[in-house]
């Protein structure tokens, strides 16, 4: 018996009327903005070969993947990521592209998380690649474009800064495993100091223990700099500290120090990232809504060598803004609701689209009769019908 036909699969939804509408307002000012940085629109499969998200220092776990095979028995993966993709594109229909690439994407990724608490595994995506860059100039191009992007929709939201070598250098001086590596990197992505002491309680007390106990909490505005210099003064890490100190007074230029904090536990799960790293989040949602950084090392994995760095916006989450925000009208109420006598359709049809033509929000009547057509038009709430 076919018992699951008129539900949809956990993590997956329906999309009506407004829940439509307002993806629609994000993505086409997102959108905007990415085109005014003159990012030019790819499109990646939907399903790609396992092995591309597998590769050493870039995978994405097995368990986060919708997984099927072809004909041949190979291997494939339903899209969980947008970044690897475009790497692969990059370097083989675009390796001869004068560099810098400036590429965007507006698609979905699927993830299939074990314990969804209230997340989708359909994520409706939007992001930029820039590639062929490095430096301090590429990154300034991001960040801002992720501030306009983010202030296009809404001006409640919060960038917080980070980098990935301040937990780089600090976990590989610790004697443990990838495994428990990953841990601590959870517990301070989390920021549950709890969960994150007990695992180093386990550890060799060290200068880098000592530090890693303090990473969650240096977070705020400039302040911060100066604390995380006491903790990583003689380290490689400062020369990550010095570059990030520059990077936000720099974007402190732009008047933006209320939406821009600080983050040095801000540790992202790809493996990918090398460099800056942020996040952003906007008013009413817990969970960030768009993520980014620098990857430099990722496009050598795919014998194409070059500095990178992009970013992924949340389109579902970020969405959410307009669902009940009075100021946008997501109805399709008709002005007109023009009727045809019989014999008079394609007139009637003809008189509709002109009415459109001119501004009229006009919609052609489908129904019998004229008593149909006035009922359907008190219940809509359509104040005008032309008899045609």
């Amino acid at each position: 018996m076919k018992k699951n036909y008129m539900i949809t699969p956990e993590g997956a939804k329906d999309y009506l009327f407004k829940e439509c509408a307002s993806c629609r307002q994000v993505t086409e000012r997102v959108e905007k903005v990415f085109k005014s940085h003159e990012f030019k629109q790819v499109i990646t499969p939907g399903i790609e070969f396992y092995d591309l998200f597998t590769m050493d220092s870039c995978s994405i776990d097995q368990e986060y993947m919708f997984k099927t095979v072809d004909n041949k028995g190979r291997l494939l993966a339903v899209r969980p990521d947008s970044t690897l993709p475009i790497a692969r594109l990059v370097s083989t229909r675009l390796k001869n592209k004068i560099l810098p690439v400036r590429l965007y994407y507006n698609q979905s990724v699927f993830r299939n998380i074990p314990s969804l608490s209230g997340r989708n595994n359909e994520i409706m995506q939007m992001g930029v690649e820039l590639l062929g860059a490095t430096g301090k100039r590429a990154d300034l191009e991001i960040l801002t474009t992720a501030i306009q992007s983010l202030s296009s929709v809404t001006d409640n939201f919060r960038i917080e800064l980070g980098h990935s070598e301040f937990f780089n250098a600090l976990s590989n001086q610790l004697d443990v495993s990838d495994a428990e590596k990953e841990e601590i990197r959870f517990t301070i992505e989390s920021k549950n100091y709890s969960a994150l002491n007990s695992i180093l309680d386990n550890i060799p007390d060290t200068p880098a223990v000592n530090a890693i106990r303090k990473l969650p909490r240096l977070f705020g505005g400039a302040e911060v700099f100066d604390k995380a210099a006491e903790i990583f003064e003689g380290t490689e890490a400062m020369n990550a500290l010095d570059y990030l100190k520059d990077i936000y007074t720099e974007l402190s230029k732009l008047d933006i120090n209320k939406n821009l904090s600080i983050d040095l536990g801000l540790v992202q799960r790809n493996d990918y990232y090398d460099g800056i790293v942020f996040c952003g989040y906007v008013q009413g949602s817990g969970d960030s809504v768009i993520s980014g950084g620098r990857y430099d090392s990722l496009l050598e994995k795919f014998d194409a060598p070059m500095g990178a760095a992009g970013f992924a916006i949340n389109v579902n989450e970020l969405a959410k803004i307009y669902i009940d925000d009075e100021k946008f009208d997501y109805t399709e109420q008709p002005d007109v609701l023009v009727f045809a006598e019989n014999g008079n359709e394609i007139k009637a049809l003809e008189y509709t689209n002109n009415l459109i033509k001119s501004g009229v929000k006009a919609q052609f009547c489908v129904l019998d009769t004229i008593e149909q057509a006035r009922e359907y038009a008190q219940k809509r709430g359509i104040e005008k019908i032309d008899i045609i």
